[in-house]
C-alpha cells in the first residue's frame, strides 16, 4: 500500500466525536475549493458508522451547498432518520468552522436480500494495460494548464491509479461527451466492504464533470471556467473491490442554463456492473477570472 493510499483511507475513516458526530481532516488537491469526492466519501463514512454492520449502503444522494475550504477540517452530524426491518436511512450534514453547512446527504442501507437480476452490458474498450496513465494523458493533452499543486501531489505514486482511454478528438478540438477511465487503489486494501465503498465514493467525483465539457473544447483547468458539483447520486449494486481494476464509463446527455448533467457506471473486469453515478454541476464562463492566477 502506498503512503498516499494509506493517508487517503485514514482521511476517509474519520474521528468519532460522539455517537453521531464525526470529524474529518482535509487535503488540498490544488483546486479552488474542497474536492467534492472528499465530502462524499467522508459523509458516507459517517453514516456507515451509525448503522448495523450487516446493512450495506446501497444509495447516496447529496447536495453541495457551499465551496469547502481544503485547509479546514470538516464536521459531520448524522441524523438516524429510520431503522426498519430491511432498510436504514441516515441524513448527514457537513460543516466547517464557521458552522454553515457545505454539504448534506441522505444514505440508505439494506440487509442482504435476493431478487431478480439483470444488468446493462459493459462497453468494449481497451484493457487497462493498453492505455496510458491519466496523468501522462493530461500532460500530453492539457500540458501547462494543470495546476502546480495537482502536479506536485500526483506526480509521485498517487492513492489511486487512473488510466485514460484516449478520446476521439475532432478537428475543432472537441469530442463526444463520453469517456472511459480504468481506476483502482494503488495497493492492497483491507477486507472491509465499508472501506471499499468509502473509496469508491471518493473516486466517483473524478473526471465526471469533465465529460460534459468535451463537446465545448474546454477543460476543467481553464482559468476562466467556474465549475463545481451541485448534486451527486451514487448507487451500489454489488460490494466493490477497489484493489482490482474498475472501468468508469461516463457520459453527458445534456448541458445548458449554466449546468451540465453527467452519468457514470462502474464495471469490474468480469463485466459486472458494480455501481452507478449521476451528477449535475455548475459550468460558467468567467472571463474576469482569467487574470486572477488560480
Amino acid at each position: 500500500m502506498s503512503a498516499m493510499l494509506k493517508g487517503l483511507l485514514s482521511l476517509l475513516a474519520l474521528e468519532a466525536v460522539d455517537d453521531h458526530q464525526f470529524r474529518g481532516a482535509s487535503v488540498d488537491l490544488g483546486f479552488r475549493q474542497l474536492f467534492g469526492g472528499q465530502a462524499l466519501g467522508q459523509a458516507l463514512s459517517a453514516a456507515i458508522q451509525t448503522v448495523d454492520s450487516e446493512r450495506l449502503a446501497h444509495s447516496m444522494h447529496g447536495y453541495f451547498l457551499r465551496p469547502g475550504d481544503p485547509k479546514q477540517p470538516v464536521f459531520y452530524e448524522v441524523e438516524p432518520v429510520r431503522d426498519g426491518g430491511s432498510f436504514s436511512t441516515r441524513r448527514v450534514v457537513a460543516s466547517q468552522q464557521e458552522g454553515a453547512p457545505i454539504f448534506f446527504a441522505s444514505v440508505s442501507f439494506q440487509k442482504p436480500e435476493q431478487g431478480y437480476v439483470h444488468q446493462q452490458s459493459m462497453p468494449d474498450v481497451p484493457a487497462p494495460e493498453d492505455v496510458p496513465s491519466q496523468l501522462d494523458y493530461l500532460k500530453e493533452t492539457v500540458g501547462d494548464k494543470l495546476p502546480k499543486g495537482f502536479l506536485a501531489r500526483f506526480s509521485f505514486k498517487p492513492p489511486v491509479e487512473v488510466r485514460q482511454v484516449p478520446h476521439q478528438w475532432l478537428p475543432d478540438g472537441t469530442a463526444e461527451p463520453r469517456q472511459y477511465i480504468w481506476i483502482r487503489a494503488s495497493g492492497a486494501m483491507p477486507d472491509d466492504v465499508a472501506a471499499h465503498q468509502r473509496l469508491l465514493a471518493w473516486m466517483s467525483d473524478i473526471s465526471l464533470l469533465a465529460t460534459a465539457l468535451l463537446p465545448h473544447g474546454i477543460t476543467v483547468w481553464d482559468k476562466s471556467l467556474q465549475i463545481s458539483s451541485l448534486d451527486h447520486a451514487l448507487w451500489f449494486h454489488q460490494p466493490p473491490r477497489l484493489d482490482q481494476w474498475l472501468l468508469y464509463a461516463m457520459d453527458s446527455p445534456w448541458t445548458g442554463k449554466g449546468r451540465g448533467f453527467t452519468r457514470g457506471q462502474y464495471f469490474n473486469q468480469e463485466g459486472v456492473l458494480v455501481a452507478e453515478v449521476a451528477q449535475e454541476g455548475l459550468m460558467r464562463q468567467r472571463k474576469d477570472w482569467a487574470s486572477l492566477g488560480y
